[in-house]
């Protein structure tokens, strides 16, 4: 099986891949012709990967459109499961819109910026010099409903399965669960209904490698969002079970005359 990847980290531990650095594959058109998978591009090579070469790349297409950004993700989950997603109001950031929010948002509340991560462009709202500054900063409104939780849980889908999962506690200084910024991990009993939900969501939208965020209040479970690229901070084992289940997946996913092609 011939592997091209343009992510030399998240592909060190696997077998038989060939390395690109991104901004060199007009010099290697040829190698990357020649493979049976693509993994790990980056978002400005797609078009050319998959319209331009029918290249197969993973992650997925839809692992790509979805997640990279909050507004589009979002709107997905409020179409697929809008009982187990947090009430969010996305709009223009006009001073129409604006105090529209403020009046219809019980506060505490939560305001992102789209397009950041690892917990950054988050913001607890609870009064209106918070809410202003919030405003300075983003293009778009993008107001959830905050959620009675002390943690979460990160649930780790690579393929067509899940590979791990843990709970994120929160940090010292209280709202975040990001392990980036201070969250703590705890390896416990992950809910089933934490883990039917991410199942339901990534099989329906063709993910096929994220790490899912879920808060569960009582026994119901919400998706807050997922992220394509995740961390593997404070766990140990979840690179080489990633691993495993990349090379299953693209095993498995071969043209027949590759069947024979083992997995690890």
């Amino acid at each position: 099986m011939k592997i091209v990847s343009f992510d030399a980290l998240r592909t060190l531990h696997l077998p038989n891949v060939h390395y690109i650095k991104p901004e060199n594959m007009y010099a290697h058109l040829d190698i990357i012709r020649e493979a049976d998978w693509v993994l790990f591009p980056e978002y400005w090579q797609l078009n050319a990967l998959v319209h331009g070469l029918k290249k197969r790349i993973f992650p997925s297409l839809a692992s790509y459109m979805i997640g990279h950004d909050k507004v589009e993700m979002t709107r997905t989950f409020m179409t697929i499961i809008p009982t187990n997603h947090p009430y969010t109001e996305i709009c223009g950031n006009t001073p129409y819109e604006a105090d529209r929010i403020w009046d219809v948002m019980p506060t505490p509340f939560v305001a992102k910026i789209p397009r950041s991560s690892m917990g950054n462009g988050v913001f607890l709202i609870d009064n209106p010099v918070q809410w202003r500054d919030y405003l300075e900063k983003s293009p778009v409104i993008y107001a959830q409903e905050f959620l009675p939780i002390d943690r979460d849980l990160r649930i780790v889908w690579v393929g067509n399965e899940v590979v791990s999962g843990y709970w994120r506690l929160q940090a010292e200084q209280g709202f975040y669960n990001n392990i980036s910024q201070g969250g703590q991990v705890e390896v416990a009993l992950i809910p089933k209904e934490a883990l039917d939900l991410v199942e339901f969501v990534a099989t329906t939208l063709g993910i096929d490698h994220g790490g899912f965020d879920v808060a569960m209040v009582g026994s119901i479970p919400y998706l807050i969002e997922f992220n394509r690229i995740f961390g593997n901070q404070g766990v140990r084992d979840l690179q080489q079970s990633a691993d495993i289940g990349i090379m299953n997946y693209l095993t498995k996913h071969q043209p027949q005359d590759l069947s024979n092609v083992q997995a690890i």
